[in-house]
């Protein structure tokens, strides 16, 4: 395979001396992320899925969660501290994010929205989220992801 080019989520990892493991997958387009978890090799509770919300006050969020579950909205709002959240079209999530659906990682977004991750991520030894790119995943200590990404943790799904 081809030298890969780091994504901005690398960079930051990088920068913040945070020891990670990339997974390549092949892939060109949107793929769901139970499928992404089948294509590296690893099990569905240890990957996660990144979701982009709009809250009521016009702030954006971002939920990351198992990739075999539901976002609870309500939980979500909750968790916040928001009345209501509501996913981001998928049209948006470029221009909010500054990645492409399917490669939307939760590290190095446009801008640091507040980050809350599911409760179930704290006891893993190791998550994985997308790398912010397609057929792309890294896989870090849940620790390190709270630190680059500023978040918590919550039950925030069904």
């Amino acid at each position: 395979m081809a030298k890969e080019t780091k994504t901005n989520a690398m960079r930051i990892l990088e920068k913040n001396q945070i020891d990670y493991q990339v997974h390549y997958y092949p892939c060109q387009e949107f793929m769901d992320g139970v499928s992404v978890a089948k294509a590296i090799n690893k099990p569905q509770e240890a990957c996660f899925k990144t979701l982009v919300t709009q809250g009521r006050s016009k702030s954006y969020y971002v939920f990351v969660i198992p990739v075999a579950d539901e976002l609870d909205l309500k939980k979500a709002a909750a968790s916040v501290g928001e009345k209501s959240v509501e996913m981001i079209p998928v049209k948006d999530i470029t221009s909010v994010t500054g990645y492409i659906r399917g490669g939307c990682s939760p590290i190095g977004m446009k801008k640091n929205y507040r980050t809350v991750i599911h409760s179930s991520g704290a006891a893993t030894d190791r998550i994985i989220v997308s790398a912010g790119r397609l057929g792309a995943q890294i896989e870090m200590a849940p620790d390190d992801l709270i630190k680059v990404t500023g978040g918590t943790f919550a039950d925030i799904i069904l």
